[in-house]
């Protein structure tokens, strides 16, 4: 009886809308990358929550310790945004290997101090509990997809390494898609009247109360898609048993 051979179906061919949307994503990237971390560097945090620039009100009166913390969530989180785009760029992994690689170290590197200061800001954020489990959520699971992914790399699994940094990169992206939502949150209040019911502290209060899980939740659907599209390894939280072996009459009569 001949042997039959069961073959991979090939990956689809990326179309011409999926680079489309690739652009939009690098470029908006950037610009939260740009806007995120450049909106902290122009004065002290206490300066810049005088003037209720972003976060600093909320982490301004914090100890020490938590400001720094701040910081190097800032700087990490936007270094992690700004690479990782790249290391999806098909043509930069065959041409460019090395590129490749090195940008990846600089993304797991960045991502290493950006989980552990998130995670330790969610339980300074002004979206109370909710923040504190919505962006403690995101942290452990950012840190956890781009540890798994690291692993794979090192095994030199490049299916489960793909996988596991698309997981990475969809939670990189909650941060454009936190200020996607909120804006969107605030929008419908206000087309639905609310204005003239409620302040636009109350407004604004109310659409951040929802980012916390809404920045990054839908991200992790779109990222199984992408993965069962591209034909990678499916989501396993256990790790595969370990093939036993066969042991054969000779070798249990011996």
């Amino acid at each position: 009886m001949t042997p039959s051979v069961v073959s991979r179906p090939p990956a689809p061919r990326r179309r011409r809308g999926g680079r489309v949307s690739w652009t939009l994503v690098t470029l908006a990237s950037l610009a939260v990358t740009g806007y995120f971390v450049g909106q902290y560097m122009t004065g002290t945090l206490d300066e810049l929550a005088a003037e209720e620039v972003g976060l600093a009100t909320t982490y301004a009166p914090q100890p020490f310790w938590v400001r720094i913390v701040f910081y190097v969530h800032i700087v990490s989180a936007g270094l992690a945004l700004a690479v990782g785009p790249f290391q999806f760029v098909r043509a930069i992994r065959r041409r460019l290997p090395v590129a490749h690689r090195w940008a990846g170290r600089t993304y797991v590197a960045a991502i290493a101090f950006a989980a552990p200061s998130g995670l330790v800001m969610a339980f300074y954020s002004s979206a109370a509990f909710v923040g504190l489990f919505g962006f403690g959520t995101l942290a452990v699971l950012w840190g956890w997809t781009t540890w798994r992914g690291y692993r794979a790399i090192r095994a030199r699994d490049v299916a489960s390494h793909q996988a596991w940094m698309i997981r990475s990169f969809a939670l990189t992206f909650a941060a454009p898609t936190l200020r996607l939502w909120f804006g969107l949150l605030i929008g419908v209040q206000l087309l639905m009247g609310r204005a003239a019911e409620i302040s636009v502290d109350e407004i604004t209060g109310i659409a951040y109360a929802a980012v916390p899980f809404l920045c990054w939740m839908p991200n992790v659907v779109v990222a199984e898609l992408m993965i069962r599209r591209r034909n990678l390894p499916g989501l396993h939280l256990s790790p595969p048993p370990t093939p036993r072996r066969v042991v054969l009459p000779a070798e249990a009569a011996a």
